[in-house]
């Protein structure tokens, strides 16, 4: 059970405390309630380029690092489609620096051209290194428009077009921090060597200033069901043939969640799962398999993956994943089966909440999902879910209509 604690600012922002007196360190999260679902479909990469931008320093802390590590911390961030995620962990002691860090850069940045274009360049060689000069680096790019057709989660965080970066302005740039980086639409929360009211005042001191922003409701355009089977086959320069089949699910607030995260794992989740055993150590069809889930916070993709091993055809490697999921759509997990991944998805979520980085990380993403409770009810949430309820969502989840498949083959040699 994790104790915390929480206070809501007048400036709207959600302040979440879990004190932790076993270890002389803390870790402020700063969790902002914008992702790559939240951009113009004309200009994207914008909330990744944010993340980059948040260190570029602002008109009263040129460098955001430096203050970090003159007193022992360490900072970092990650952005997708759903949030932008910051965090610093540093010696309680300290605690104060993080806090005139984080809420000077979330009330204004260094808007000028040089920031921006030292931002620009990081993130365009990032986008050619990690998916455009990489083997099967598109593939995010490619599966994804091909998922989605209206909803926003058609591009990766990245963006899906190198070019909305290069010819981001200065202008964009503001437009798109003024309406999401505010206090009232962000969680703030810290776990630690800390007490609630040492957090809760300092969060008065140096947040309380600063002005709630107008931040529009979000009217994003529902995709709509797919009826229809979709496939795509391209080919890269690449060692060995590979397939990714991704089919629509629900979203990580669904009751039907933790069905489906354990379908998953009941498939690919370490040697003794069902396509590991089946397709690599008994068919040997492949030299990796992998199924896992998004957990986005709209309707998400559950995603099937392979590697074929050589001379393979892809027809019979396909038809091999797909006899597994039918299998598992018919007849369901059996009982120890199904008590195996959920002693160790316990497991997992006992050990990861071990860490205050963890914890404070969690409680934010809770909060912001609707309740920071939900992080104690999760244990709970797994126990409950019945072989019935993973065959019931399998039947729905792998329906062959529901099913968009990307053939990535290496290229024809002359």
């Amino acid at each position: 059970m994790i104790k915390y604690f929480k206070h809501t600012l007048s400036n709207g922002l959600r302040v979440v405390v879990h004190p932790d007196k076993t270890t002389p360190m803390v870790a402020v999260n700063l969790l902002y309630d914008v992702g790559a679902r939240d951009e113009d479909p004309d200009k994207t990469g914008f909330a990744h380029l944010f993340e980059h931008l948040m260190f570029g320093g602002t008109l009263n802390i040129p460098s955001y690092d430096t203050p970090v590590q003159n007193v022992g911390g360490e900072n970092n961030a990650w952005t997708s489609n759903d949030f932008t995620n910051y965090y610093v962990t540093l010696p309680a002691t300290n605690l104060e620096t993080a806090f005139w860090l984080e809420a000077d850069r979330m009330r204004e940045l260094d808007f000028s051209d040089k920031s921006l274009e030292v931002q620009r360049k990081v993130v365009i060689e990032e986008f050619k290194q990690r998916y455009l000069n990489q083997p099967y680096g598109d593939i995010p790019l490619l599966i994804r428009n091909l998922a989605y057709k209206v909803h926003p989660y058609r591009w990766p965080t990245i963006g899906k077009d190198i070019s909305h970066i290069e010819d981001a302005t200065l202008n964009d740039v503001k437009d798109f921090f003024y309406k999401h980086y505010a206090p009232n639409n962000a969680v703030l929360s810290v776990a630690g060597n800390v007490t609630p009211e040492q957090v809760f005042r300092l969060a008065e001191k140096w947040f309380g200033p600063i002005a709630a922003q107008s931040v529009q409701q979000r009217k994003l355009p529902q995709e709509p069901r797919q009826t229809e089977a979709r496939q795509l086959t391209v080919e890269r320069d690449v060692p060995a043939p590979y397939i990714q089949m991704v089919f629509h699910n629900g979203k990580r607030t669904d009751k039907e969640f933790y069905a489906d995260d354990l379908l998953s794992d009941i498939l690919s989740n370490g040697p003794s799962a069902r396509m590991f055993q089946s397709l690599i150590k008994e068919q040997r069809l492949f030299s990796d398999v992998n199924a896992y889930i998004a957990g986005d916070r709209d309707p998400g993709l559950f995603t099937v993956t392979g590697r074929l091993m050589p001379e393979v055809s892809m027809e019979k490697a396909e038809s091999a994943i797909r006899s597994e999921l039918v299998k598992l759509s018919i007849d369901g997990p059996s009982d120890y089966e199904l008590q195996k991944v959920k002693n160790k998805v316990e497991s997992n979520l006992v050990f990861g909440e071990i860490h205050y980085l963890n914890k404070a990380m969690n409680l934010a993403q809770f909060e912001l999902l609707g309740d920071a409770e939900e992080i104690n009810r999760e244990p709970e949430r797994y126990r409950a879910v019945t072989a019935d309820d993973v065959k019931t969502v399998a039947q729905r989840i792998f329906a062959p209509e529901n099913c968009s498949t990307l053939y990535y083959l290496p290229q024809k040699k002359n």
